[in-house]
């Protein structure tokens, strides 16, 4: 017991140290506008100045400064525009946006709705974008959850995704699959293919075969992880998505499944996300996964984190980000590499301060490969989500030299808001590693 309160009062005295970190609200929900939920952020690796947000379905705020100073445009496509929000940058300071289609504008009320995934491509920052490019239109089958991840050297691209014999249908024989694409920049995408070998149903429920988010290495290995049935997964490619070892490796149990129950949400969901160490650092080529579940109980939700150093052969045990003993919530977590340090960065939201709703943002960053997060509360007051509100599926977080960029949803008094903050290695008391010596 004095051990644990000891490693408490360390932890609060770290947190305490630390000057309370500057909140840019970006956008906030308008009457009857309920789609500020699941935003997304890139930090541009040719300028990590420049950095691009997407939220409510259509809209994306860039800024060129820093973070001082933020311009709004609207993106428009054929196709129609209908949230689950992907943004990447490539090493040449090119952005895509990602998103779901809604071709008709009517939602679910029209058939048409979610028939494919949809990209653009902006060459300036954020500020134009092309119309979009269609990614795995397959009639009457529906596409949903898309993520995408970018070549750190070549630029090319990948996105993977869940397809629906029909989204939502209660039929045994309907099925859902991860599928994925890939592009050499985004003007012209390959016909999708199937990775999944294990179908799940069609519900958006546990025994749903979703959350495919991939990552691709230096020398173009690509990977991609999913959740079904209570179950991680994860495919690989050896030659840039040529061949895939089409395998389905079970790589670590998601207790409870995927779609967990968290108090004044409708719905969460604890779906993996994947990434790869691309630096010059020790843990070069080191695999991370991370994810959230109710293994300890569904008054306990917790985000766990396991990495590979042999390409997804073998596995660390899972290991608890959050590192507080009691029994509260900490959901909706994702996670990124600073391709420049190989230092990991986790956004999450947390309640372990609170006996009610109350909800903070928290971010936990590691220097040495996962082997030990450091966790900071990032928000300025906590905020309190109703079930009555969708508060989406995802937060989303990026960072490159130095630069660290996460993107959250709030909401106070029944209205949500997407808020950001731009925060600096110094800001968490990161001291940066003296260069080697060169022998003489």
């Amino acid at each position: 017991m004095r051990k644990r309160l000891t490693v408490l009062l360390l932890v609060l005295l770290q947190i305490q140290a630390i000057a309370q970190i500057k909140n840019i609200k970006l956008a906030e929900e308008k009457e009857g506008d309920r789609s500020m939920v699941e935003p997304s952020i890139t930090v541009n690796p040719k300028d990590p100045k420049n950095i691009i947000a997407a939220y409510s379905l259509d809209r994306i705020k860039f800024t060129k400064d820093e973070g001082n100073t933020w311009e709004e445009v609207t993106v428009t496509s054929p196709f129609g525009v209908f949230g689950d929000v992907v943004l990447e940058s490539d090493p040449k300071g090119t952005v895509y946006f990602f998103h779901l289609s809604d071709p008709s504008g009517k939602g679910r009320s029209d058939e048409a709705w979610l028939d494919r995934i949809v990209s653009h491509r902006s060459d300036d920052g954020g500020k134009t974008w092309d119309e979009g490019r269609s990614i795995g239109h397959n009639p009457p089958k529906d596409q949903d959850k898309p993520w995408a991840a970018i070549h750190p050297k070549k630029g090319n691209l990948v996105v993977a995704w869940t397809q629906f014999d029909k989204y939502g249908l209660q039929d045994p024989a309907c099925q859902s699959n991860i599928l994925i694409s890939s592009s050499s920049n985004g003007k012209k995408w390959s016909d999708a293919i199937q990775l999944s070998q294990n179908p799940g149903d069609c519900i958006d429920d546990d025994n749903t075969t979703e959350g495919a988010v991939p990552a691709i290495s230096n020398d173009g290995k690509i990977f991609v992880v999913w959740s079904n049935a209570g179950t991680l997964y994860l495919d690989r490619s050896y030659d840039d998505g040529k061949m895939w070892l089409r395998n389905d490796i079970p790589i670590a149990k998601q207790e409870g499944g995927w779609n967990m129950k968290i108090p004044g949400l409708g719905r969460a969901n604890g779906m993996p996300i994947i990434k790869v160490d691309n630096s010059t650092s020790k843990f070069h080529n080191a695999l991370y996964v991370l994810w959230a579940d109710q293994g300890n109980g569904e008054d306990d939700t917790d985000v766990w984190f396991m990495r590979s150093t042999n390409w997804g052969d073998n596995w660390s045990a899972p290991a608890r980000v959050n590192k507080e003993d009691s029994k509260s919530h900490q959901f909706l977590p994702w996670m990124t590499v600073d391709q420049t340090t190989g230092y990991i960065y986790v956004v999450y939201y947390d309640r372990r301060a609170y006996s009610d709703n109350q909800t903070d943002v928290y971010l936990a960053y590691s220097t040495d490969g996962g082997y030990d997060f450091t966790e900071v509360k990032i928000s300025e007051s906590p905020f309190t989500p109703t079930e009555d509100h969708f508060f989406g599926d995802y937060t989303n977080i990026s960072a490159h030299g130095g630069i660290i960029a996460p993107i959250w949803a709030r909401m106070d008094n029944g209205k949500t808001s997407i808020w950001t903050a731009i925060i600096k290695e110094g800001d968490l008391g990161i001291k940066k590693e003296a260069a080697p010596t060169k022998k003489k």
